[in-house]
This record gives C-alpha cells, sequence and structure tokens, in this order.
C-alpha cells in the first residue's frame, strides 16, 4: 500500500473551555482531491489550520510523506485561503514573480499562466480583477513552487456559477498533475464533484469518511420525489410528506419504491405533470448527520 501524502493521528486541539478538535485520525492519499467539510463550530477550520502548519496541536501528530511535518512540508505545500491580502498596485505578472522569489524552485512562469489561464490579465492591477480572475491567479500563488499538496479553503464562495465552474476544470487540472488537494468548501455540488474521498466533521470528531458514492450508498436506499402542492390532492395525504417549500408550495416524499409511490399518487388523483424524482446528495447526508445545514 503507497504511503500517504499527510497521515493524521489523534489530533486535538484544546483552548480554555473548548475541545475544538477531539482526537481525530485520517490518511489522506496521494493525488487524490480531499474534502472536509462541516457546520461552523465543528473543527473543521482549526483542523485546516493545524494540517497547514498554522496552528499548533495541542497534542497528536501529523505525519508528511512519512515524517514529522516541519520544513520539507513547508516547502512542498501550497495554500490560497479563503482571503489574501496583497501589496497595492502590483499587477498579476508582478505579484507571481514577487511569490516565486520566495521559493528556492517552482514552476516556470510561462507554465504557471498557462495552467490557471491568466494570459489576458498579466499587466492588470491584482486590485481590478474580477472575483473569478482574483482567485485563479490566488491558485497561481498557491503553485508557485509547484507543491505537491495544495489547500484550497472556500476557493469559490461568492462566485458566479460559470467562475465556479471554471475553477472546478483548473482544480482537475491539478490532479491531472498528480498534485494532492485538500478542499473544504460550502457548496455539497462541488465536495461532490471534485473529491475522491471526503470526512464531515461535528463536535470536533469526523463522524463520516469515504468516497461521496459510497457514503450515499451507505446510508440511504431511497429517493425523493418533489412535486407543486396544486398538484397534491387531499386524497394523497395518506402518503407520508412533508413540505419542502411552503412558499412554493412544494410537497417531498421519501421513498424505497418509486413506481409503487407513483402508482399510490395515480391512483389518488395526483397530476405528475410536474413531478420530479432525485437521488439522494451530499446535501441529505449532510443534514442527516449533522442536523444542520452547511452554512448553519
Amino acid at each position: 500500500m503507497a504511503q500517504p501524502i499527510l497521515d493524521v493521528r489523534n489530533l486535538h486541539k484544546h483552548y480554555p473551555g473548548v475541545n475544538a478538535v477531539n482526537g481525530i485520525d485520517f490518511t489522506v492519499p496521494q493525488g487524490i482531491c480531499f474534502g472536509l467539510l462541516g457546520p461552523n463550530g465543528a473543527g473543521k477550520t482549526t483542523t485546516i489550520e493545524m494540517l497547514e502548519g498554522i496552528t499548533k496541536p495541542t497534542s497528536g501528530e501529523i505525519r508528511y510523506k512519512g515524517e514529522l511535518q516541519g520544513a520539507r512540508f513547508r516547502q512542498e505545500a501550497g495554500i490560497q485561503f479563503q482571503s489574501t491580502a496583497l501589496q497595492d498596485f502590483l499587477t498579476v505578472r508582478e505579484n507571481l514573480k514577487f511569490f516565486s522569489s520566495l521559493y528556492p524552485k517552482g514552476l516556470p512562469l510561462e507554465e504557471l499562466i498557462e495552467i490557471c489561464r491568466l494570459q489576458e490579465y498579466l499587466d492588470r492591477d491584482a486590485s481590478k480583477l474580477s472575483g473569478g480572475q482574483r482567485q485563479r491567479m490566488l491558485l497561481a500563488l498557491a503553485l508557485v513552487n509547484d507543491p505537491d499538496v495544495v489547500f484550497l479553503d472556500e476557493p469559490t464562495t461568492g462566485l458566479d456559477p460559470q467562475a465556479r465552474l471554471n475553477f472546478w476544470e483548473l482544480v482537475n487540472s491539478i490532479k491531472a498533475r498528480h498534485k494532492t488537494v485538500l478542499l473544504t468548501t460550502h457548496y455539497m455540488e462541488e465536495a461532490y464533484n471534485l473529491c475522491d474521498e471526503i470526512a464531515i466533521m461535528d463536535h470536533g470528531k469526523i463522524i463520516a469518511h469515504g468516497s461521496p458514492d459510497a457514503l450515499l450508498a451507505t446510508h440511504f436506499q431511497d429517493v425523493i420525489i418533489e412535486l407543486p402542492e396544486r398538484d397534491f390532492p387531499d386524497a394523497a395525504k395518506t402518503i407520508p410528506h412533508r413540505y419542502l417549500d411552503k412558499v412554493t408550495g412544494t410537497i417531498e416524499i421519501i421513498t424505497p419504491d418509486v413506481n409503487g409511490t407513483l402508482a399510490q399518487l395515480i391512483q389518488h388523483g395526483a397530476s405528475l405533470a410536474g413531478l420530479q424524482v432525485r437521488p439522494r446528495t451530499l446535501e441529505d447526508l449532510f443534514i442527516e448527520l449533522t442536523g444542520k445545514e452547511l452554512r448553519a
């Protein structure tokens, strides 16, 4: 079995009166995208800061390529923070050159520019970039040292859908270069599409860990039927249901037997014109395990 790039052993972080991280263990194989998810206060941010080397654990170990996290890790890791302060009045090109000068080795600037698609903005003041352009530049800054492991802290927060999809393509291109990506995100669709493995935290512990599809298969053997309330006659209300959205008047039925439930709806005179059937999602899993929306 190949050695994991990160090996976390019995990790604790205690603050006065608070056990932020309470004895977690997990490994991150090389070359995957690993997602760490959790509601506010779950210990996710503290864990990431310890993995990044920013916060010192109270106890436990973090091993990088088999050795205790140290100088080698700092040279071979790249971090894109959720918010990064940059020097005023520098262009994108100047920022790339400045950050590249901080490392003894790294990617050639031309390659970095191509990977992150920065050709059109190189001579633009970094403060004048759009949200998506800025995130691409920050990703390039996280890659200047050609890192083996890259931390992306909620990299698409605030981006429009098109910019988010463009950023996903960049992340997949990094994975294609056999880099390891650690991702935190508030978007369940993003975690599902990008992550090979996810760990869900709550109350300082990991409560679920595995591939998205495996976790969904383990926890759910049903699907969700949604239909407008106007198409759901009183006679059909004997079928177990709940209001998904009272504003729009959407009814939700959770069932392991789609055919049987559809037959019941038809028998009770329900219209199927606006009906939708969807599989369970990571959002469903997250709420079931934590009892909270991800942004809670």
